[in-house]
Formats: C-alpha cells, structure tokens, sequence
C-alpha cells in the first residue's frame, strides 16, 4: 500500500505526531511525506519527498501573531501549482493533518482525503470553545482543511470521532520524578519578553527551550537549551510543571505524566483559545496577558496544590485500524 501523509508545518506539534506514527504506520506499507510550511524547528526524521512553502505562522515580539507578516507571506499561485502538481492518484490512502494545499488536490483531482489530527476534533460543535467565539476562527477550523472524513485527537472524548492525543513511546515508556525545575516553551515569545521575570525569582531553575540557542548554557537560574526533541523530553519527565502555549501535544504529555501546567495561549490565535477553554475545565490554570506581576503569577501557581484528570494515551495500533477501515467506508 502507498500512503500518501501531509504535516501541516506551522510548529513542532504535527511534526512530532508523525514521527510517533511513522513506525506503526510501515506495517501497512511505503509512506511518504508533505511537509506544508516552514514554522518548524525540530530535525525532521522522516521521509519527506514533498515539500511547500504553503502558510506558515509568524509572531508578534511578545505572545501574539502577526497577521501582516503572515498575510504577506502567503503566495496563492504558488499554493494552487503546488496542490496540481501533488501526485495525489498514485496513492492508496490520502492523510491528511490539516493541510490545505493537500485538501485542494484532492478537490481538484477528485481524490478523497482523511484528516487525523486535533483540528479535526473541532468538526464537533462540543469540543471546548472559549466564552467569545470567532466567526473566523470558526471558518478556518471548519473550512481551512476539508475531508470527508475526520479522526479528531484531543484531551476529552467530546464526540465519537475524537480519540485520546498521541503520547510519544518515550514518554509512556518514563517513571517521571521531580527535580523542581519549570520546563518552559514559549515559541511566541522572545527572549526579553520573559528573562526579567524568570530572574526576579532566584529560588526558581527555569529549563527554557528557545528557537534563537543553539547550545545549552545556564545564566543564574536560567539553564538555555535549542529546541531538540530528546531534551525536552527529559527536561518535561523531570521538572516540576510546564510553562507552554495553549497547544495541544506539549499540554497532553505533561498532563500525562501528572506535571503541573501553566497555559499562555498564543494571543488572537483562536484554536489555541479553544485549547485554552478545554484545559480550564480540566482544572489548568490559563494566563491571557503577560504583565509585571508575571513572577508572582508563576510564584502562585507552583504554590498550588493541583489535581488534573488522567489523560490518557492513544491506542494507536487501533487508532490507525480505524482509520484505514473508516476510509474504506
């Protein structure tokens, strides 16, 4: 069998699902890649055979999106030559995890596609949304991806198509402990956005994971580390709670192993409010605004004594099952 697997590349999050996938994926044949855009900083253990600038993510300086920059990097013509000229008949089984160039090649070749991946979940009107919705973020979850066929991934099983989120072998595999550092990834913000509140609080050993370092090195109680798979999965098995975005597989792992949670979503990015929405019903605390009292903020929520659900890990030998039996279908 050949299977054809888009990423959508706007972060680390896609691209680190189909690395867990890829093994258990060979047992039903040859598998080859499309990697859609270009936000990723993770080394890329896969074969990718087809590539596209498609549309990729850029930041404000501090937590938030830049739509211009985004807007003004999206090139149409090149997005329509790219979905003509995926060889899409070829293959067996199309999947797709939320990649719209993917989705218009199989409209124009008339070729049927399943989408895998937590944007499929919010096909469901009863997966989490925040207080204020988006008519556009609502368009774009709903209409940015299109398939026939949707295999959702999220926290809770808010409808029957949406299944536990993939934890990575390494991370089920773990006896967590607790050598009370705070793992911290923030790829939205910069550097200066955050080191005067992480150093206000001396007691404190930060592991910040940061696009811009490119070897681990400790200033004060900041350890730096570049973004690699295999340390940050050390540092997040060990430390005492996570700072990270409104995300969808870093908060999944973390919850897994029972660490405590910090949430910053991405600001005006709205499936990360959706994700926001959902761990705040699972008890996590969720910060909006990153101000001066940030340190006291982090000082509090360690303090806290918290209790979150057990997440539980997708089956994925079944996972997949499903998936090929549903695009028989």
């Amino acid at each position: 069998m050949k299977i054809f697997y888009a990423i959508q590349a706007t972060g680390n999050g896609h691209i680190s699902r189909a690395m867990q996938l890829y093994p258990y994926l060979q047992k039903y044949g040859t598998i080859d890649f499309f990697l859609s855009g270009n936000n990723t900083s993770l080394d890329i253990k896969l074969p990718v055979k087809y590539k596209s600038k498609g549309c990729s993510l850029h930041y404000s300086k501090c937590g938030g999106l830049d739509y211009w920059d985004i807007v003004k990097n999206i090139k149409p013509r090149q997005i329509y030559k790219d979905a003509e000229s995926l060889p899409l008949k070829d293959y067996d089984i199309i999947i797709n995890d939320f990649d719209s160039i993917t989705s218009l090649a199989c409209k124009m070749q008339n070729v049927n596609s399943v989408q895998l991946g937590h944007q499929a979940s919010f096909i469901s009107t009863h997966t989490p949304r925040p207080e204020k919705k988006s008519l556009m973020g609502e368009m774009i979850l709903k209409h940015y991806a299109p398939s026939r066929k949707n295999i959702g991934l999220h926290f809770e099983k808010y409808d029957s198509f949406i299944l536990p989120p993939i934890i990575k072998d390494e991370i089920i595999a773990s006896e967590p402990t607790n050598l009370k550092h705070i793992t911290v990834y923030l790829p939205s913000f910069d550097k200066d956005c955050l080191e005067k509140a992480f150093n206000s609080i001396p007691g404190i050993q930060f592991h910040w994971f940061l696009n811009t370092v490119e070897q681990t090195h400790k200033i004060g109680n900041i350890t730096y580390f570049p973004v690699n798979q295999k340390k940050f999965n050390k540092s997040l098995i060990t430390c005492e709670g996570i700072i990270t975005g409104g995300g969808f597989e870093t908060p999944s792992e973390a919850l897994y192993l029972g660490k405590k949670v910090l949430s910053i979503p991405i600001r005006n990015h709205y499936e990360q409010e959706c994700n926001a929405a959902a761990l705040k019903k699972l008890g996590v605390p969720v910060v909006y605004e990153v101000g001066d009292d940030f340190n006291t903020i982090i000082e509090n929520w360690i303090d806290l004594d918290l209790i979150y659900p057990k997440m539980q890990a997708n089956n994925i030998p079944e996972t997949l099952e499903y998936l090929f039996d549903t695009y028989k279908d």
